[in-house]
């Protein structure tokens, strides 16, 4: 398992409840999570209607679901399936450091988002770069010799004194 990162998940809370427009409660990163209504409230924050049914109070099996719909709605938002969290790894507590780094992952998320204009997690997304080169463009590095193909630039191995001698002191 490995090692939780407390500010990580303190940065976690508080983006979530900036985005619920809420103030953080009191308790434990796992504790407040665990039954799934903040995570089933963030998933309609960020795309409104994602999901349908939250089941505010109830047996264990009841709050696992909403646990398996914040998923679900998080896979559809956009996050990948490698990313997201086991429910066993929130509701038995079995590994909350993974917990953490997948809604970190989802704050990032919100970033591709055009019509999420709330706030963010972690650092800026890279955007795609494509570059077009004209045909011109493309033959003009033909000529030329560089270093891969070779060419040494006049360095020889004068003075060497060969390979497999040992060396003499």
């Amino acid at each position: 398992m490995s090692k939780r990162n407390k500010e990580l998940e303190a940065e976690v809370l508080n983006w979530i409840f900036q985005v619920l427009g809420e103030p953080v409660p009191k308790g434990e990163f796992e504790d407040i999570l665990r039954d799934g209504v903040v995570l089933c409230n963030l998933m309609n924050k960020l795309a409104p209607g994602s999901v349908k049914k939250i089941q505010a109070k109830g047996t264990n099996f009841q709050l696992m679901e909403n646990v398996q719909r914040f998923q679900q709605a998080a896979k559809n938002y956009g996050l990948p399936q490698e990313e997201i969290f086991q429910t066993a790894d929130l509701f038995e507590r079995r590994n909350i450091p993974q917990v953490a780094i997948s809604l970190f992952a989802l704050g990032r998320i919100t970033q591709k988002h055009p019509e999420w204009t709330g706030p963010t997690l972690g650092p800026k997304m890279a955007e795609k770069n494509e570059r077009t080169f004209t045909e011109d463009q493309l033959r003009a590095s033909e000529g030329q010799l560089n270093l891969q193909m070779g060419y040494n630039k006049g360095a020889s191995q004068a003075g060497h004194g060969g390979f497999g001698n040992t060396r003499h002191m």
